[in-house]
Parts: C-alpha cells; sequence; structure tokens
C-alpha cells in the first residue's frame, strides 16, 4: 500500500515538472519573438483655419466676343493686311474688297444730284419771274403752277441724289473691313484675288476677343441659393483650374446666372469672366472652376482623403502617442471632396491618418512617412 502510494506521488510530481517547464518554454518564445512591423500611412495635423466656401464645377472656355468676317457688297479681295493668328485693335484694318465699282457709284450719284441742283435753281428763277408776270396778267396762272410743280419734283429728285450718295458712301465703307474689337485673327479662309459675294456663308476669318475671356460651367440647381445670397453683396471670385485640379490658370469674377434652370439635368449654367493676360485660357479649353461663396470662420479641418465611410458612420485613424491608431467616428460639416470640415469627434493639433488605411484597424502600430509617428496629441 504504501509502495503505491510513493508511485502516485512519484507520477504526479514528474507532471506538475513538465507543466513548468511547457509553460516557461512559452514564456521564453513570446519575450524574443520580434514586434509586429509598423505600418506606413500618411498623416497629417488637424488645423483650425478659415476655409472657403467653394462650389466646384467643370466649364468651357469660350471668348467673350467671337464673329466670323464676311463681305457685304460683291467684289475681288484686293488685300488682307494683317497676318493669322495677329492681335488687332478695333477699327484695325483686316480686309480690303475693290473699291472702283463703288466709288464710281459714288462719283455718279454726286453728278447726278449736281445736274438735279443745277435745273432746280433754273425752275427757282423761272417760278420767280412767271409769279411777277402773273400779277401783271401777263403770264397765265397755269405757267406758273407748272414752273411750281417742276421745283417740287426736282427738289425730291435731289433728295433721292442725296440717298444714292449715302448708299454709295456706305457701300465704299464696307469694301474696307475693320476690326469691330480688340482681339485675334484666326486662320484666314479665303485668300487676295478671290471674288467674293455678300450672299456667300464662307467667312473671310474669324476674330475672337481672348482678354478677357468668358467661362461658362454647370452647378447643382441646389447651389443657387448660395450663390444668390453672393452676388447680393458683390461679385463672387471664380478660379479657373487646369485639368490636373492643382494647376491654377486665373482668377476671374462670376458675371452671370442663366435664366433657366435644365430639367433634364437638375443643374444651372453660370458665366464668369476673366483677365486672361497670360493667355493661359482658350477658346475651347475644358477646365475645373471653383467658386467663392463664402469663408467658414476658424474651423477643424482633414483632407478628404482622411474621412473614411463605414456601414453607419464615419470615421478616421487618430495615431496616439504610442503610435498606434484608433478609429474615431467623425462628424462633418460639409467636404467639397479636397478638404473636409469636422464638426465633432476630432481635436485641434490630432494626427490623423491620410493614406494607407487598408490595413490599419484599432491598436496596429504605424510608422509615418517611414519613421516613427509624431504623437498626435
Amino acid at each position: 500500500m504504501d509502495l503505491a502510494r510513493m508511485r502516485v506521488q512519484t507520477l504526479a510530481l514528474g507532471v506538475t515538472a513538465l507543466l513548468f517547464a511547457a509553460t516557461g518554454a512559452a514564456r521564453a518564445d513570446e519575450a524574443g519573438a520580434p514586434p509586429a512591423p509598423a505600418v506606413p500611412v500618411s498623416a497629417t495635423k488637424v488645423v483650425r483655419k478659415d476655409v472657403p466656401v467653394l462650389i466646384r464645377g467643370l466649364g468651357t472656355v469660350q471668348a467673350y466676343y467671337s464673329v466670323l468676317l464676311r463681305t457685304q457688297v460683291d467684289g475681288k479681295l484686293m488685300q488682307v493686311p494683317v497676318t493669322e493668328g495677329q492681335d488687332v485693335k478695333k477699327g484695325d484694318l483686316l480686309a480690303v474688297i475693290d473699291t472702283r465699282p463703288y466709288q464710281a457709284a459714288l462719283d455718279a450719284a454726286v453728278a447726278k444730284k449736281q445736274q438735279d441742283e443745277a435745273l432746280l435753281t433754273s425752275a427757282q428763277a423761272d417760278l420767280v419771274r412767271y409769279s411777277d408776270l402773273a400779277k401783271r396778267d401777263v403770264a397765265s396762272h397755269q405757267k406758273v403752277e407748272a414752273t411750281q410743280a417742276t421745283v417740287g419734283q426736282l427738289t425730291a429728285a435731289i433728295a433721292g441724289d442725296n440717298a444714292l450718295i449715302d448708299t454709295a458712301k456706305v457701300n465704299l465703307g464696307f469694301c474696307a473691313i475693320t476690326a469691330p474689337f480688340d482681339g485675334r485673327v484666326g486662320l484666314r479662309t479665303i485668300d487676295p484675288g478671290t471674288f467674293v459675294r455678300a450672299a456667300e456663308a464662307t467667312p473671310i476669318m474669324p476674330v475672337a476677343q481672348l482678354r478677357p475671356i468668358a467661362v461658362t460651367f454647370t452647378v447643382p440647381q441646389d447651389s443657387l441659393p448660395a450663390i444668390q445670397r453672393a452676388m447680393a453683396t458683390g461679385k463672387p471670385g471664380v478660379i479657373a483650374v487646369a485639368s490636373d485640379n492643382v494647376t491654377e490658370l486665373d482668377k476671374g469674377e462670376l458675371l452671370t446666372i442663366d435664366n433657366a434652370i435644365d430639367a433634364t439635368t437638375g443643374t444651372i449654367k453660370i458665366k464668369a469672366v476673366f483677365p486672361n493676360g497670360a493667355y493661359a485660357l482658350w477658346p475651347g479649353q475644358f477646365v475645373n472652376t471653383r467658386l467663392l461663396v463664402g469663408t467658414d470662420s476658424g474651423v477643424l479641418v482633414v483632407p478628404s482623403g482622411a474621412v473614411q465611410h463605414g456601414q453607419d458612420r464615419l470615421f478616421v485613424f487618430v495615431v496616439k502617442p504610442d503610435q498606434t491608431v484608433e478609429a474615431r467616428t467623425v462628424e462633418l460639416a460639409r467636404d467639397d471632396g479636397v478638404t473636409a470640415v469636422v464638426s465633432k469627434g476630432l481635436e485641434e493639433g490630432q494626427t490623423v491618418v491620410t493614406d494607407g488605411q487598408s490595413r490599419l484597424r484599432n491598436g496596429i502600430r504605424v510608422a509615418i512617412g517611414g519613421g516613427p509617428a509624431k504623437a498626435g496629441g
């Protein structure tokens, strides 16, 4: 009986020793295991600043004024004293039509007027003589009336001559085609020496005003009240941005709003004007537009890329002082796709992850820009 008891005690001591040995080995393995590598991320601070309220849109550049120069009289195109692509001033000579037929018509009208004026002078003298003779019953009253009618006919003829002279002067003036405004000449479509007609549809050349220049763009109809409020205090500023959505091309101001909303798209068309001093804008060019309708003062902001969309919430990953991250639920006042205005959930000075969130979850260590994360506060 004592021998059996001794064997049970010996077996129990052996099992206990094995358990202690296994536990010690496990603790040793845990102590010697390397820590999980930090996940590289990009991050930025939560800042408080004034944020402009921008309405973004896609616009098309168009000339402020644009005309197609056509002849208003028939004739031979004698010369085009400008080069393609040349900047011109209002009144500069752009094309010349053969003036000889119209100068001859003007000379003929002037001569006809002089002839009628001479006849009128003679008829008026006859009217004075016959009137005097009729008073003494030497000439008939019929002769006086006939002479008086002749004077009236010649007076009307001179009025017609004046109209013909004015017409001839207008046609002669049409032979010199001038720039209707400051602008730039386009590509010529008709060469000197060609006989041109007023009824032809083909223009001689286009002229477009590029300084200033206009941009038309559309915005959602829900933005209309904010735009109207901004217009009530002045002309809101507009920025034209290149297709990379970064390069600023020019700054201008809102010119007008269209008089109707497009019922098919729920948008309204807006026109802005830009000085275009560096010719950065060109007719037909597509640009991104940013319409300034106000400013939010002293608000907390983060990049839009920092905000993550959960199933039932918006959240950001906040970098804690121990270089780990925590998913923090936030509420946004607005988000224009570039900057998010935070109304609840963050504090100024905290560090939030802006890129690399796909590998993150609560408690994961991160390295900002390849180095250790700084405490976000």
